[in-house]
Order: C-alpha cells, then structure tokens, then sequence
C-alpha cells in the first residue's frame, strides 16, 4: 500500500467508528468521511491510489461491517432485513471484484447504507418501526439508492472531475452570488 491509502484508510476507519456512540450521526460522519477521500486523493502527494474503485470499495466494508453491527442490538426483524442487504452488497463487491464491471454496482446498489441511517433515524427520534413503514422506507431508499448508483457507475458523471476542483468551482460560484 501506498503511504496516501495508508492514510486514507486510517481516516476512513476512525470515521467510522463514531457509529457505536452515535448510530445516526456516526453513521452521516462515516459517509462523509468516505467522501472525504476524494480530496484527500487530490491534495496528498504521497504515492497515490492505484485503483480507486477496489480500493474504495473494500474499505467501506469497514463501516458498513460497523454498521452491521450495530444492527445486531435491533429488532430480530430488523436486524435480518439489514443482514440481507448486507450480504447483497457484499454479493455485488465480489462480483465486481472479479468481473470489474461497474454496472454490477448498479445491480447490486449499497441499499444496506440508506437502510442503515433510516433505521437509525426511527431509531434515535423514537418512531414506531411498523411493517408498513419498513416497506415505504425500503422502496424510497430502494430508489434514491438506485438514481445514486446509477449516475455514478452507470452514467460515471463524476469521473472526469476531481473533488478538489468540484468544490473550487462551486465556492467561486457561490462568491459571485454574494
């Protein structure tokens, strides 16, 4: 491993683990701390990340496996709904691994992720969790999930762009409305 995925490891794995403390605000740092290795990527100079789409996917398995786990305390019902989505997560992680085709990805969407924070959100305001909920949750993260997936392996609107230059843009964008 490089020093620079080294380093973006470690970040992304104490990110991650704030989700035993706080499962819903854990769970949105971890997230955000998995998008924070797109700068990182852009403004560390120390060797670089080889491949990004493996190596991105195999250090999210430590917050979602985080995440799992904190599922494990749940309902038995919601704790075999997210063991199954788990697991086609990791179903879709192997077969991209050994077919390196994003569409898998699209296939095999993180739904398990949203699924998580929804959950979690219920969880830490105190909703009733009803059966008819768990269905209206599943389908909007179902969607949102899919319309996410989609335009990043699909469409792969965001592979010409670094993150760095993203936010630059927008910040110059910004200051011109000011």
């Amino acid at each position: 491993m490089t020093l620079e995925e080294i380093i973006i490891l470690i970040a992304r794995i104490i990110g991650s683990l704030l989700v035993f403390k706080w499962n819903f605000f854990g769970a949105i740092i971890a997230i955000l701390v998995d998008f924070s290795d797109l700068f990182m990527m852009n403004l560390l100079h120390l060797g670089g990340v080889r491949n990004y789409q493996m190596f991105d996917k195999i250090i999210d398995l430590f917050y979602l496996i985080f995440f799992l786990i904190v599922t494990f305390k749940w309902t038995k019902k919601l704790r075999n709904i997210s063991i199954f989505l788990f697991m086609l997560r990791i179903i879709g992680f192997v077969l991209f691994e050994i077919f390196n085709n994003r569409m898998i990805l699209f296939i095999f969407p993180n739904v398990f992720e949203f699924w998580f924070l929804a959950i979690a959100y219920m969880k830490l305001f105190k909703y009733e969790i009803t059966t008819r909920k768990l269905v209206i949750i599943f389908t909007i993260v179902l969607i949102l999930k899919l319309i996410h997936e989609y335009i990043l392996h699909v469409w792969k609107v965001l592979d010409n762009y670094r993150a760095i230059d993203v936010l630059n843009n927008l910040l110059k964008f910004l200051n011109i409305l000011d």
